[in-house]
């Protein structure tokens, strides 16, 4: 690949970044004020980068996109550095797969019924080819929310070319787990297959359906097929992000037999100025510099704002949906206070939305 640019999804967008070819692989720049050199999907791939120094004599020669720092990461199970690069310990959630029997074993009460409970109310566990009748699924499953964990849905509303690109990734060693409840697909999983270990790269049940336990019977068949394949790690994204130490997605993951484990990631000063921003911690990011105490009210001031977002868009959707003869009756209502205050309340439905327009973040995984 000659140096130019390659295309990446982020936040469910596609869009094209400064990119060059190093060893075979592929190696992105992104960010603006700092600009962070890495190895395209990095923590897909089946290898690790071996031979460090020869990216960064090729990223610090003129040609190609500039960069300001280069980092990578080590392969589980090696966690002990092998590098003598400045280095942190990202924080991954990781499965140690001994046995299916061992990881049940382990696991709380309440997950166990939940994966039996799933069983009972009529879900089914396929593994889906990766066709057109997969597509429509995924899209029905996407579409069930605009909203998952309290933050937008980036696959709300896409159509099926889109997804087909967007869920295409890796396809010669990954297994699409879906669950079924009759002919209507209610979550989905992808898994991907890396050598010694799997990562999960997507779960996501119908919300709709969150009473079933999907993703609880979804996560329990990808562990069932990593014991048949060999597979010694399981993984599933980040335990902790920066000093961000709780959220329901770390809950269900803890409660369905995940753990912390850390694992080496370098970073390279390529210049003078990602030197200093290496000694600044800069290259954190936000989650990495805030105490977690500021992280968790900055979150908390987030939830609340959408809460009242989601109030105000139901009472916009429930006065355009009533007729205008009601209205102009709800303006002859009394006032709070009047002797027929209580006939207001009764008439007025906007309290019964707005209890029902606020869910509880993480209701959809269990």
């Amino acid at each position: 690949m000659a140096d130019n640019t390659i295309e990446i999804s982020t936040k469910g967008s596609w869009i094209r970044v400064p990119a060059r070819s190093i060893d075979g692989q592929p190696v992105i720049v992104r960010g603006r004020w700092l600009k962070v050199a890495s190895v395209h999907d990095e923590s897909w791939l089946e290898t690790e980068v071996t031979d460090p120094a020869k990216y960064v004599r090729e990223l610090r020669r003129g040609a190609g996109p500039r960069a300001d720092i280069f980092t990578f990461a080590q392969k589980l199970p090696a966690i002990e550095p092998r590098h003598k690069y400045p280095m942190i310990r990202e924080s991954w959630a990781v499965i140690r797969l001994a046995s299916f029997k061992q990881w049940w074993e382990s696991l709380p009460q309440e997950t166990r019924k939940n994966v039996r409970r799933a069983q009972k109310r009529g879900v089914e566990i396929r593994i889906k080819s990766f066709d057109n009748e997969l597509l429509a699924g995924i899209k029905d499953v996407n579409d069930d929310s605009a909203f998952r964990q309290g933050e937008r849905n980036y696959y709300y509303g896409r159509t099926i070319e889109e997804l087909k690109k967007d869920y295409s990734a890796f396809l010669d060693r990954s297994d699409f787990i879906c669950a079924y409840v009759g002919s209507e697909m209610v979550g989905f999983l992808k898994i991907v297959y890396r050598g010694g270990i799997a990562s999960i790269l997507n779960l996501t049940p119908k919300h709709s359906h969150a009473d079933k336990r999907p993703a609880n019977a979804l996560l329990a068949k990808a562990v069932e097929l990593c014991e048949a394949k060999g597979i010694s790690h399981l993984t599933y994204g980040m335990y902790n992000y920066g000093n961000k130490r709780e959220s329901p997605l770390r809950e269900f993951k803890t409660r369905n037999g995940f753990e912390e484990i850390l694992v080496p990631r370098f970073y390279v000063p390529l210049t003078a100025w990602g030197r200093l921003c290496l000694g600044l911690n800069l290259h954190r990011g936000v989650l990495g510099i805030l105490p977690h105490r500021v992280i968790a009210a900055l979150l908390q001031a987030r939830a609340e704002l959408q809460h009242r977002k989601q109030q105000w868009m139901s009472r916009c959707s429930s006065m355009s949906e009533r007729p205008n003869r009601n209205r102009q009756m709800e303006r002859s209502i009394p006032p709070a206070g009047s002797s027929n205050s209580a006939v207001g309340d009764a008439a007025n439905p906007e309290p019964e939305l707005a209890q029902v327009s606020k869910q509880t973040v993480g209701s959809d995984l269990n």
